[in-house]
């Protein structure tokens, strides 16, 4: 009896874009990038996330308010904030009287992931709809600015980056204006009960 030889199957293809930007994610920002396609970049390490709903995300980027690198995918936009504020956020939210509501407002942090948006400069092309897209892109260095917790005895200013409290007290309050606005507009969003 002869053995059938199966023909093998060549591994996906990974197309030549998603190999650019992975290697403009660790070369030029080094960040850690995984997966593909599309490519991942790695929460918890060089920045977590706040996630938060688009039409509240464009008020609080409305608002005087300094934020880090920002984008949008979907219906979902994302603002960069320093490493370890994923864990601060419910504390934050209970000690600014948000706990307990239905706000739709969370946080990525260690181990997580999201979609890496085309680098920043211009498009090759059509972006497909609800492609991760950078509102706000990312420089090399911007960790170092991103919003975080004041530490003891200090504030936070210019030399040390934006304040996180202020973001999440913003952010809180724009996805509580949006998720009213939705319901009085007749888009009438399920509650969450925690």
């Amino acid at each position: 009896m002869a053995a059938t030889v199966l023909p093998t199957v060549p591994p996906p293809r990974v197309a030549p874009e998603e190999d650019a930007h992975a290697a403009w994610y660790g070369r030029v920002l080094g960040w850690t990038v995984t997966g593909g396609p599309p490519v991942q970049l790695v929460t918890g390490i060089g920045f977590d996330v706040l996630e938060l709903p688009s039409d509240a995300g464009a008020a609080l980027l409305r608002r005087p308010v300094a934020t880090g690198p920002v984008a949008v995918m979907g219906r979902r936009m994302r603002f960069l904030v320093a490493p370890g504020s994923a864990e601060e956020l419910d504390g934050l939210l209970d000690w600014l009287e948000w706990g307990g509501v239905a706000l739709d407002l969370t946080a990525l942090g260690a181990g997580g992931r999201i979609t890496a948006p085309a680098p920043p400069g211009p498009p090759p092309g059509e972006s497909p709809r609800g492609a991760a897209v950078w509102l706000r892109p990312p420089e090399q260095g911007c960790e170092a600015l991103l919003p975080a917790l004041p530490g003891p005895g200090r504030a936070a200013g210019p030399a040390r980056g934006p304040d996180l409290v202020r973001l999440v007290a913003a952010a809180a309050t724009e996805c509580h204006r949006a998720r009213l606005g939705r319901r009085t507009n007749g888009v009438r969003q399920p509650l969450a009960f925690s």
